[in-house]
């Protein structure tokens, strides 16, 4: 009974260092165990030459053996006792495992009888293949390097199965004597011993002549290798939680070397500028799988080049634009062409900016998603509610954005939250992997559908049951939420892109954050899903930097890496045609030019065409009339597309085939109905008046857009009048610090007010 326990169930108890492979096995980092040693964890199986070297050199009788040789130890025995100190050792490859096993302890007769004991035990618990692997994963040889493994990559820079006969009994005779191994020292011994077990191996009739002589010819280890660092940043990650264990990553080893030279391409190009850092990230849409992985740039310590920025939360700017537009689209409130103000706004003291400081006036919200345009950003994020956004943004996964919605506000459109590489490319995965799904699982939607990403080779993501109920959006939106994406200005230099027949059909869109700290692109084909993020870890700002600029000329360099995919299908099933209006993109009322149009489903419930009116004319269509100036059968009734007074302001400077409403004809004056509205300033606003280097206080200039054109505005402040405006209505006013009331009337009595808070500094 105690023979049966006097082995311990777990031979070694070192730490391991943490491997990980490629999925086609390939290296792609280790991290050094917490010992300080380099010792990976045991492999399945040991390279047949290894075993025919090692066997050979050490223990030829192995495979016979019950554990010891006990001829060898009695001639080990004569022949230490006659030199009077050891000069042969007897103990065969199981007695080694049982030393090594027991850490070293003191060679004496009783100890070596312990081993004698522990080695026939070893022997009935485990098969002479894994004792081989033991002793392969344990032997020293030579520093800090523990096993073959690591000893092949040290000193070869290759895969112990990629190892030459001359290598492999190199490394063979090495545990026997590793101080050997030390460059440019002991080679002459050294290779007297590889030599020896070559001709060994040679007598034995496992190598043929010219394998043995070409093997005698191969020159010796001298200078170290390093250890491949393919995957740094995922090594970091993967040994936070699998500390020492080798993992078989889903890791594309070709497509990361490309990466990785990307990556450092694009870093000496941008630390030209003075940014340092950028991420990638690869992930296969069908498995979730991650391919790539490049967690920084290979930049050096002052610029954090350990930081994974992957998983580094970061100001999301204008990177989460498409999926409010595609949760709108699904609720019914928006329609891909719907028209939305682009206009000077101020919510709750808040003042969003387009990024080219410009407005259209309006602008069709699939065009406003494709520009980027932050004031309709905003304005559809108010309609669509700040909560009911946030609580998709959760749906989807979105880790970093932990702070109740009113932290956030209106801003959460526009990177007033954070988010990271990692969770942005798993939403789009998700979608992505919703619009392959839908036809092939028969309109029905997966549960699991935005499942976490994968790096394990032996893991498979669970997609869940099959449902009609949609997960988050349906098919439909996300369509043609991508194919709004698809039209997303290209980099520069390859602004003809959509006229080669070879051109890229992916769903990208770009952001970048405020102060240009953060430049985003994330693009989606059928098949993959690539996130760029660059910028400085630090946070620190560059003017020129922009998604645009920077992040997207690197999706598109790894977009050509991967192989094309065609388009995506449409999800008719989840879609319907309908007639919209030509201009406006509401749904047609019996006034607007209509075109045929698909949408989701859920979006034939939004209404009908608000800027399509029915106008009366004079027989010349110059003039306005109605019946009490014009005989009715002399009267032209028309449609025309009317906009607000200050989207018509904006609005008409850029669209030259817009008209504005003809004046009423001069008897008809009386009945017209005028409209106004102010510009600048906007509601409740809080005006600071500054001064110039001469201390002169600048005023501010009021600014008013009218339905007719040439009429007369009359502008006053606290009931005093300050004049008269025609054709462009710009007023300067410089009033002392309070609260101030402006009104402006037109000619034909119509009247406007706005209270405004000025503040002198």
């Amino acid at each position: 009974m105690g023979y049966y326990f006097c082995l311990p169930r777990t031979l070694f108890n070192q730490p391991y260092s943490t491997v990980i492979e490629s999925k086609e096995g390939n290296l792609l980092g280790a991290k050094i165990a917490r010992d300080g040693q380099w010792r990976f964890p045991a492999s399945d199986s040991v390279p047949e030459k290894f075993q025919h070297c090692i066997i050979a050199f050490e223990d030829q009788h192995f495979n016979y053996h019950p554990g010891f040789n006990p001829i060898s130890m009695w001639n080990a025995f004569r022949q230490n006792s006659k030199a009077n100190r050891v000069v042969r050792g007897g103990s065969t490859l199981t007695q080694q495992v049982i030393r090594l096993s027991r850490k070293g302890k003191m060679r004496t007769y009783f100890e070596k009888i312990i081993e004698v004991v522990l080695a026939t035990r070893l022997e009935f618990r485990h098969s002479k293949k894994d004792i081989l692997s033991l002793y392969a994963a344990h032997a020293p040889f030579g520093s800090n390097v523990v096993g073959l493994e690591m000893a092949s990559w040290r000193y070869f820079g290759v895969q112990s199965h990629q190892l030459s006969w001359a290598e492999t009994a190199t490394l063979a005779v090495l545990p026997n004597a590793p101080s050997l191994i030390y460059p440019g020292k002991n080679q002459q011994r050294l290779l007297e011993k590889r030599n020896k077990l070559l001709h060994k191996l040679y007598e034995n009739k496992i190598l043929d002549q010219l394998s043995y002589e070409m093997a005698l010819q191969e020159p010796l280890p001298q200078k170290p290798f390093d250890l491949p660092q393919m995957a740094p940043h995922l090594l970091q990650k993967i040994a936070k939680k699998q500390e020492g264990q080798k993992v078989k990553t889903t890791i594309d080893f070709a497509l990361q070397e490309r990466l990785n030279q990307i990556a450092q391409n694009y870093y000496y190009q941008y630390k030209q500028n003075e940014v340092y850092n950028l991420a990638i990230l690869v992930v296969d849409v069908e498995t979730r799988n991650i391919i790539g992985y490049v967690g920084n740039a290979p930049t050096d310590n002052n610029h954090q080049k350990d930081v994974d920025i992957i998983s580094a939360p970061r100001s999301s700017g204008s990177i989460l634009k498409p999926l409010l537009y595609a949760g709108m689209l699904d609720d019914g409130e928006l329609l891909p062409n719907t028209l939305v103000p682009d206009i000077p706004t101020q919510i709750s003291g808040y003042s969003p900016q387009n990024f080219n400081l410009t407005y259209d006036g309006a602008v069709p919200a699939r065009r406003a998603l494709s520009r980027s345009l932050n004031i309709p950003s905003v304005l559809m994020l108010q309609d669509f509610g700040v909560y009911r956004f946030y609580e998709q943004l959760q749906q989807y996964g979105f880790t970093t954005m932990n702070k109740h919605p009113n932290h956030y506000g209106l801003s959460l459109i526009l990177g007033g939250a954070e988010s990271n590489l990692w969770d942005l490319c798993k939403t789009y995965a998700g979608l992505t992997g919703t619009l392959n799904q839908y036809q092939v699982n028969k309109y029905q939607y997966r549960q699991n559908e935005f499942s976490e990403l994968n790096y394990e080779a032996e893991k498979k993501v669970d997609f869940g049951k099959l449902s009609y109920q949609k997960n988050i959006v349906g098919a439909g939106s996300i369509y043609l939420t991508y194919e709004a994406m698809k039209e997303v200005n290209r980099p520069e230099g390859d602004e003809a892109w959509r006229f080669y027949d070879s051109s890229l059909p992916i769903a990208w869109k770009t952001g970048t954050s405020f102060g240009n700290r953060d430049a985003w692109a994330v693009g989606s084909s059928s098949k993959y899903v690539v996130g760029i993020w660059v910028g400085n870890a630090t946070g620190e700002g560059r003017p020129t930097l922009t998604g645009v600029s920077h992040a997207a000329p690197i999706l598109f360099d790894v977009f050509n890496l991967l192989p094309r995919s065609s388009w995506f299908e449409k999800p008719l099933n989840n879609m319907q045609q309908v007639e919209v209006c030509e201009k406006s993109g509401y749904l047609a009322n019996e006034n607007c030019p209509k075109v045929s149009q698909w949408i989701p489903v859920s979006a034939k419930q939004t209404e009908q065409c608000p800027y399509h009116k029915l106008i009366h004319l004079d027989i010349s269509e110059q003039f306005r009339v109605n019946s009490s100036c014009e005989n009715v059968d002399k009267i032209v009734t028309k449609p025309w597309f009317v906009l607000p007074p200050v989207m018509e302001w904006y609005y008409k400077n850029k669209n030259m085939d817009y008209w504005v409403l003809p004046p009423f004809r001069q008897d008809c004056a009386d009945n017209q109905m005028a409209a106004m509205d102010f510009i600048y300033p906007k509601t409740n606003s809080k005006i600071y008046l500054t001064k110039n280097f001469d201390s002169e206080v600048q005023p501010m200039i009021l600014k008013v857009a009218h339905s007719q054109p040439n009429i007369k505005l009359y502008w006053y402040v606290d009931n005093t009048y300050l004049g008269i405006t025609q054709n462009f209505h710009e007023m300067p006013l410089i009033v002392a610090s309070g609260i101030h009331y402006v009104t402006v009337v037109d000619e034909k009595g119509n009247e406007i007010k706005r209270k405004l808070e000025v503040e002198q500094e």
